[in-house]
């Protein structure tokens, strides 16, 4: 039997730590191992229970959600950490994005929308809704941009270490597709296109796929146009 997937929450408020532990524990696949009320907590906990997943809240007081991103990313690189942000996604949320984070979840998020990114950034795709990937890109691209160009370059040439398979790949990924999505789309099995995005990661430095549709779009592969409609 596949084991749980691990998860550390941390929220400030308690009575939104119960009712996330109630929805996760009551499915099969997940298990809460741990809370923390804030991000000094929150680093001490990931060090000591090792999770597969936080869930992590931004706005705490002391450390906040931003500070313990970084730090949880940093020493523990096999742990990802998804966001809690509020419905209009303010500043803070792509704060930690550019600090790690592996995805976005809404507060007022539905229980199998959360369940759904839970289960998809332990898979290796992202929890970005076209709508949010789009507000991401127009939050993150301006800092981008600023970034001189000898830096430009240099990711350039390595995007030219890609393959022509890997690259159509990478290309997908930046439109928001999932593995299995990519895998229809060209032809090929589900577990050649997992193949693929782990060379992809390694051969760029990415740590994740939220990096590699920010990369895709600062390289112009892909534009908002390309994006599928999201609500």
């Amino acid at each position: 039997m596949t084991e749980p997937i691990r998860l550390l929450l941390v929220d400030d408020q308690a009575l939104i730590r119960v009712g996330f532990r109630m929805v996760l524990d009551a499915e099969a696949d997940m298990v809460v191992v741990g809370e923390a009320a804030d991000g000094h907590d929150a680093i001490a906990q990931a060090t000591e229970l090792r999770p597969d997943m936080v869930l992590m809240d931004i706005r705490m007081p002391g450390l906040d959600g931003i500070a313990a991103t970084a730090a949880i990313v940093r020493e523990h690189p096999q742990t990802r950490v998804l966001v809690l942000t509020t419905f209009d996604l303010d500043e803070y949320a792509f704060g930690a994005i550019r600090a790690g984070a592996s995805g976005f979840l809404l507060k007022d998020a539905q229980r199998h929308e959360m369940i759904a990114a839970i289960r998809a950034i332990h898979r290796g795709d992202a929890a970005l809704s076209p709508r949010i990937t789009r507000m991401l890109l127009e939050h993150v691209t301006p800092t981008l941009g600023a970034t001189p160009a000898p830096q430009v370059h240099a990711i350039d040439d390595l995007t030219a270490q890609l393959t022509d398979r890997e690259r159509d790949v990478f290309v997908e990924i930046a439109r928001g597709l999932t593995n299995a999505e990519i895998a229809q789309a060209l032809f090929v099995s589900e577990s050649t296109v997992k193949t693929h995005v782990g060379r992809i990661l390694s051969k760029l430095g990415s740590r994740d796929r939220i990096h590699l549709v920010i990369l895709a779009h600062r390289l112009g592969l892909v534009d908002d146009d390309a994006l599928p409609p999201g609500p």
